[in-house]
């Protein structure tokens, strides 16, 4: 079966901010390529999380983990890793997207990403997620393609802009 990339200007059954986006089946993912599905809740970056990251990835630069050297810095204030910022991609997919009877869905990878804009500690995030593509994969499974914009409460410019690949096995009824 081709991969569907039709465009359309139609909405997609409802784009769901702040709230879930339930799929009952494939054929309403494939329906909704070329659409912003859902715009997920707002989240904080706390200095725990950003220490957190720091010690699970070992990179401790200052201008992450020393909130009184950071306040001089360039940003003015500690700001989260752009990993940090990409991590949270799985979260947000898990809070904005559920695909009904899927068993599971997993991480297939990235094409493209760029960290915009800094995200400094205490800031908002949320992100805005497009599905760009959407194909079979056999025996009962779906490769989703999605343009992840991840936004920071207060700024023009995205925190990070990510195409980001998944995938769903178990076929929804």
């Amino acid at each position: 079966m081709p991969s569907v990339t039709r465009q359309t200007s139609q909405p997609c059954a409802g784009r769901y901010i702040g709230c879930m986006k339930t799929f009952r089946s494939y054929s309403e993912v494939s329906a909704c390529v070329g659409q912003e599905v859902a715009v997920t809740e707002w989240i904080t970056i706390t200095q725990e999380q950003v220490n957190l990251f720091a010690e699970a990835t070992g990179d401790h630069q200052w201008i992450h983990v020393d909130p009184e050297r950071a306040k001089a810095g360039p940003f003015g204030a500690p700001i989260a890793h752009g990993f940090l910022t990409l991590s949270l991609i799985p979260r947000f997919f898990e809070t904005g997207i559920h695909i009904e009877g899927a068993r599971m869905g997993v991480n297939y990878g990235l094409n493209r990403v760029r960290f915009t804009s800094p995200v400094p500690v205490g800031s908002r995030l949320r992100a805005r997620l497009t599905l760009q593509a959407a194909e079979p994969i056999a025996p009962d499974g779906m490769q989703m393609t999605w343009m992840v914009t991840v936004e920071r409460e207060g700024s023009d410019k995205p925190a990070c802009v990510a195409e980001s690949l998944s995938r769903n096995f178990g076929a929804p009824a």
